[in-house]
């Protein structure tokens, strides 16, 4: 690990966080229909406590949220006669059928930390015909303001963290660093779905040129 690449304090002013779909149904402390294993309240407490010390350090805080209608094209029960998990092609594109997950305004929807310690939330997933795994965009190149804001922002460095890793922090990630900015994805604040496509998945970040950090690293 090159430690001089790990933004320092003298940094914060063009760093940013993106906390990635910290949300109800996505940990096992709500019992969410989409829990990934060890999501407890250990863990959403660990990321609570860190991203906090990062915006004390002056770090500007950005979360991610999604934020499906009831007949998203990712549930299962929006194309009957399928199974959760089973994969479909929908117009060209692949789809995984999710269990309905995150449908707005139902509480595991809700952000798992007090949503004034980011300056901004930014939904995603909101269109009904395309899924949206990155905060940049859907599936159907539909952009959210995310970019905006971190341009308008001058920020030029990114620390990444969240749920899970081998799907919506790694399709965050990734697009980040197409846009040329600088990400480090916080590794043990994020969790996978699973053993396999989470190691493959930092293995396919850390080859698109985005380092790969610790908590101890920050």
């Amino acid at each position: 690990m090159d430690m001089s690449k790990i933004p320092s304090p003298d940094a914060r002013a063009v760093t940013g966080v993106i906390v990635v779909d910290l949300q109800g149904d996505f940990t096992t402390l709500k019992q969410g229909s989409l829990a990934v294993d060890g999501t407890d309240s250990t863990y959403v407490k660990t990321v609570e406590q860190v991203t906090l010390r990062l915006r004390a350090k002056g770090f500007t805080l950005f979360a991610t949220q999604d934020w499906h209608p009831r007949d998203h094209v990712s549930f299962f029960t929006s194309h009957p006669g399928k199974h959760p998990f089973e994969t479909v092609e929908i117009d060209g594109l692949s789809q995984t059928l999710w269990p309905p997950h995150c449908v707005a305004d139902s509480e595991n929807a809700g952000i798992l930390m007090d949503p004034s310690f980011f300056s901004m939330v930014v939904k995603k997933g909101t269109c009904k015909d395309y899924d949206s795994y990155s905060g940049f965009q859907d599936q159907g190149g539909t952009s959210t303001e995310l970019e905006r804001l971190l341009r308008a922002g001058k920020i030029t460095r990114l620390i990444v963290y969240g749920l899970a890793t081998d799907y919506c922090v790694k399709a965050t990630a990734l697009d980040a660093a197409k846009r040329g900015f600088e990400v480090f994805v916080v590794k043990d604040l994020c969790r996978g779905v699973s053993v396999d496509t989470t190691r493959a998945a930092l293995e396919e970040m850390a080859q698109h040129g985005i380092n790969i950090i610790t908590m101890a690293d920050l």
